[in-house]
């Protein structure tokens, strides 16, 4: 039987499952297209997902032996939403941030603070003190969720930032606040909280050009209107590409979490579609290739979704151990581009996996541009499409006028999924959203066919293993160092992570300085993942251009020698 084109499927499905009905919707003064038929907030992804979960029956969640069904998650979500109003007051208009790795009391958390119609901060695990300070300051969060590691870092703001600090896992004893001990006698019932649609959900840092992080405000609709986006797909796949009439029933979907939970590419993709979609979800709590593959043959998991970094790695893993992974139905990268070389390697190497690529930001709930399979594998180059059916792309100059198809452009989109604002920052806003458009800061081209590739970014952003830098951020740092007079920060191409972090400083006259005593003198100021591997240091004043700003990527070359 012969497929639809995926085109015609998405009409298909829009014309006939009221689910993913669409229709135009005036939200915040501008027109957009929206869902119509799905759940209004972040929450009620739970009780849309009981019936896919086996009434709440199955397994959902394991980590590190651990388990719970989607029912017991469920109920521990109400019992702290509880906990969060009951002792300590929370509701509407308040801001609760999260601190910790990757533990499945984050995820509990991130319902449990939503269901109250507070807004859940998301904090970078990685964060020194003072990078902690900045986002409690700017988010003014003063009810602070954290583990061990980040309640360290967290005690020289506590008196200051007026916090209360709730222990986690190995943060248990180390506050006033346990989260084990908060839930022994709350309720398990659901909190009555009126909740619009167009309430705030998250805070989401991300790294900027102006140094300080953005907090990335997105509402409830815009991260549905992103799991609905995906959720679509799924329903797509089988119209496009249709199963063999003898082929065996597909297994439960189950995705592993290998990347932090604090950025888009875990939380939106992963956690909050597995409540609609009924996956499992496995947490790791340390990156470990050989670890990865075990647990995706033990759990059957199927769908990977990681850095680029991870793929290639677990793709090694496997070859040495002449493993296929064949659950794997679904082999993702999001966070930064992967190497287009890789691309029929990972095909050949697993075999039923389709090997797929994502473009898209906290800015979109990651929403965006993508592809799969034998498209991906043709244009290993290429970013994708744009996912339907809520989206719309053009590609802009600097004027705001639409290139021509093959001419360079600003991707800039229009979507629900598109964040509320940067908080605290309405210049930034003002500048990124125009009517509703989003201006990325990423040049693409798109194809006749609507193929877009991404050629550069028009933000200074180095992308560590998917780990946005911003290289004002580090050079920053490098202004603290009493010798350092001018500092230039730019990306290191990378064999493993794709890029690392390059600096090009100018000293005062007769100093010297190390890439051992840089790291030294820049412990605690930022983190280390920020700190450059690579230094070259002159007297001399750094290049500049015809403006006289320094000319980033002619310092980059003579650094390179590229």
């Amino acid at each position: 039987m012969s497929g639809m084109t995926p085109e015609t499927a998405v009409a298909h499905i829009l014309a006939t499952n009221p689910t993913f009905a669409v229709a135009p919707t005036v939200i915040r003064g501008v027109t957009y297209r929206a869902f119509q038929n799905v759940p209004p907030t972040v929450p009620l992804l739970m009780a849309a997902g009981i019936a896919q979960h086996d009434d709440g029956a199955s397994d959902y969640l394991l980590y590190e032996g651990e388990r719970w069904t989607f029912g017991a998650f469920c109920d521990e979500v109400r019992r702290v939403a509880n906990v969060l109003h009951n002792e300590f007051g929370i509701g509407k208009g308040d801001r609760v941030a999260i601190a910790m790795r990757n533990y499945p009391e984050l995820m509990a958390l991130v319902l449990a603070i939503s269901s109250t119609g507070a807004t859940v901060v998301f904090v970078n695990a990685w964060w020194t003190t003072e990078e902690l300070d900045y986002a409690l300051r700017d988010s003014g969060a003063t009810l602070v969720f954290a583990d061990g590691p980040r309640i360290e870092r967290l005690i020289p703001l506590v008196a200051d930032l007026s916090l209360t600090v709730v222990g986690v896992r190995d943060g248990e004893g180390m506050t006033d606040h346990s989260y084990t001990a908060l839930q022994i006698t709350a309720a398990d019932t659901p909190l009555d909280v009126a909740i619009d649609t167009d309430d705030d959900f998250a805070v989401m840092y991300s790294s900027g050009t102006t140094g300080h992080p953005k907090g990335v405000v997105q509402t409830h609709r815009s991260a549905v209107s992103a799991v609905f986006s995906w959720l679509m797909q799924a329903v797509v796949a089988p119209l496009v590409t249709p199963p063999a009439p003898d082929a065996p029933a597909p297994l439960r979907p189950s995705a592993l979490v290998v990347t932090p939970l604090f950025h888009v590419t875990a939380t939106h993709p992963l956690f909050l579609l597995s409540l609609v979609a009924g996956a499992r979800i496995t947490l790791m709590r340390k990156w470990d290739a050989a670890e990865a593959m075990r647990l995706i043959k033990a759990e059957n998991v199927t769908r990977f979704l990681g850095v680029p970094t991870q793929s290639a790695e677990l793709m090694h893993a496997a070859q040495a151990a002449g493993e296929t992974l064949d659950t794997l139905d679904y082999l993702g990268s999001g966070g930064a581009k992967r190497p287009g070389a890789q691309v029929a390697q990972l095909a050949k190497t697993f075999p039923n996996a389709g090997i797929a690529t994502g473009w898209g930001m906290t800015e979109t709930n990651a929403l965006g541009i993508g592809m799969i399979g034998e498209d991906y594998v043709n244009r290993p180059e290429s970013a994708g499409k744009l996912h339907p059916p809520v989206q719309e792309l053009r590609l802009l100059d600097d004027a705001g006028n639409d290139v021509a198809l093959g001419e360079l452009g600003e991707i800039t989109v229009k979507s629900p999924a598109n964040m509320r604002c940067y908080l605290n920052k309405p210049e930034a806003t003002a500048e990124t959203m125009r009517d509703g458009w989003l201006r990325t800061g990423d040049l693409a081209v798109m194809d006749a066919e609507g193929y877009i590739t991404i050629l550069d970014r028009k933000k200074n952003i180095i992308i560590r293993g998917g780990e946005n830098i911003a290289c004002l951020d580090v050079e920053g740092a490098l202004h603290r160092l009493p010798d350092v007079i001018e500092a230039c920060a730019f990306s290191v191409p990378d064999e493993r992570l794709g890029e690392t972090v390059g600096a090009c400083v100018q000293l005062r006259s007769g100093a010297t300085l190390s890439r051992e005593q840089m790291a030294q003198a820049l412990e605690g100021h930022i983190a280390k993942f920020k700190t450059p591997t690579h230094l070259w240091t002159q007297t001399a004043p750094l290049l500049r251009g015809a403006t006289d700003k320094i000319d980033r990527r002619g310092i980059r070359a003579a650094c390179l020698k590229i």
